[in-house]
């Protein structure tokens, strides 16, 4: 396909490249809802659901800059419809025949990789077939669907679990895939770097290992405990591994990852809003999921629903961010954004157990416009400062900063939710031969609460509304370390971000 044709159908490329980038996204989070029936018919231990939703994560931000790579290289519609097929063939094997916990980890962990070829393909291809004076509206819509992916997943997870079975969290996959594998068979044109420059396999290594330690760092941490001798290992593992990649990629000829990529402001603040951005976006999420169905008593459909008014407030403040951008200057627009994510937390810091939903409604709405109005500009400036030759690896770094930030958020905001929860849980007179168990899960304090109310025993309906208001002092906790990232990160962009791209 020569840039003619491309050109003309660029519109609809943007679509598929859409439609390939939410599949990423929704298999983020679609499988959080269906953990209890995962549990229930494959007998799966709480560690083994954990990895479940890690396997995807762990693999998919530590290949990220590799599988970037390779796309530049090797051609970018190639790597898409290769990580397309992967996570497809992985969802339908599952679908058809998981029985055991083990199989349904290494199904996400292939789903992971192939997702980690996709989403730095849709990002370089969209970069590639936009001209510069369209590419900031190409890219905020690339980024409002970036952003509605996870709220999407919830929804899609949400109604195949309450309606079919955990199965069908899995085959949803398989016809959008079938569906942008075709519309990408005809309208996306190959594109890779021309100069044929040669890989840098040492750097792809350390990258992957450097990544990996670092991510299974942030994601067990809260779990394995932060003080522990393997969480503290792991986490020096990666930092001293980071240390060398650095190092090898500053002397070697071929560089996976140019390091002068990061001498321009515009890169390097573009990364860091996103990175703090999805920090507080998804430790809300985790909060509010937990919120909704523990606290509030929604099912997993109904507390997906209520997350309605992220998307519609993201979607258009992303595709329209470039007209703000081209009037204020995108240090402006983006700070802007990062401010009214820090209005909605600090409102957020108010919520009681008695709060009514029209006020979580307008939290929901803020953060979305806010994130609209950060992700879109942020992610245009980290593309706009690179080579097209490199849209791979510079999509690749953009997508594991919006990783790494959102590990951190749940890692994070779930520690900072736990130790004030526990701090602020007082268990009811006459339960003390309950033990720690109370204090040490929220959930397991509602399911025993709600047993002894089943057997008659009132205290059961204490033991629960204390949970909850301790559950609500670690949300609001958690709400006020949000605030404050995302007031500093606003700072620092109005201060260091560029206005424009140069």
């Amino acid at each position: 396909m020569d840039s003619s044709i491309a050109h003309e159908r660029r519109w609809m490329i943007l679509g598929v490249m859409s439609l390939s980038l939410v599949i990423v996204m929704l298999n983020n989070v679609t499988l959080n809802v269906a953990l209890p029936e995962l549990s229930k018919d494959l007998q799966a231990d709480n560690t083994e659901l954990q990895w479940m939703l890690d396997a995807y994560a762990l693999i998919f931000g530590g290949t990220l800059l590799v599988m970037g790579a390779i796309g530049d290289r090797f051609g970018r519609k190639g790597a898409l419809q290769i990580g397309l097929i992967m996570v497809a063939s992985a969802s339908a094997l599952t679908a058809m025949y998981a029985s055991t916990s083990n199989e349904v980890i290494a199904a996400r962990a292939v789903m992971g990789l192939g997702a980690a070829l996709v989403m730095p393909a849709t990002l370089s291809v969209v970069v590639v077939v936009f001209p510069p004076e369209e590419r900031g509206k190409a890219v905020g819509i690339w980024a409002a669907m970036a952003g509605v992916g996870a709220p999407i997943g919830l929804l899609v997870g949400g109604w195949a679990v309450e309606n079919y079975d955990w199965q069908m969290v899995f085959w949803i996959n398989v016809p959008i895939i079938a569906l942008a594998l075709l519309l990408g068979l005809v309208l996306v044109p190959k594109t890779k770097d021309e100069q044929q420059r040669p890989l840098d396999p040492f750097g792809a290594v350390l990258s992957v290992a450097a990544l990996g330690s670092i991510l299974y760092a942030i994601i067990e941490g809260p779990s394995v405990g932060w003080d522990s001798l393997e969480i503290i290992g792991v986490g020096i593992l990666g930092v001293v591994l980071s240390a060398i990649f650095i190092q090898w990629e500053l002397r070697v000829e071929y560089p996976m990852l140019p390091l002068h990529f990061f001498k321009n402001r515009g890169f390097t603040m573009g990364l860091v809003a996103i990175m703090l951005a999805f920090y507080v976006m998804f430790s809300f999420m985790f909060t509010q999921m937990l919120h909704f169905q523990l606290v509030r008593e929604h099912t997993a459909l109904e507390a997906a629903l209520r997350f309605l008014p992220l998307p519609l407030g993201l979607m258009p403040a992303a595709a329209n961010s470039d007209r703000l951008v081209a009037r204020f200057g995108s240090n402006n627009v983006v700070a802007t954004g990062l401010t009214l994510i820090a209005i909605g937390m600090l409102i957020f810091t108010t919520v009681t157990i008695d709060t009514d939903y029209n006020k979580l409604a307008l939290i929901f709405f803020l953060l979305g416009l806010g994130m609209g109005l950060t992700m879109a500009p942020s992610t245009t400036l980290v593309m706009d400062s690179i080579p097209a030759d490199k849209a791979g690896v510079g999509s690749a770094t953009n997508d594991t900063s919006r990783e790494i930030g959102g590990a951190l958020g749940i890692a994070i905001g779930g520690s900072v939710l736990n130790e004030y929860y526990q701090r602020n849980m007082n268990l009811p007179e006459g339960l003390e031969y309950l033990g720690d168990l109370p204090y040490d899960s929220f959930a397991a304090a509602v399911r025993i609460g709600g047993n002894l109310v089943s057997e008659g025993n009132s205290l059961g309906g204490q033991l629960i509304q204390n949970a909850q208001l301790a559950f609500i002092d670690g949300m609001v906790a958690s709400a006020w370390v949000g605030a404050i990232i995302a007031l500093t990160n606003a700072l620092l962009v109005w201060k260091f971000m560029p206005a424009r791209n140069i």
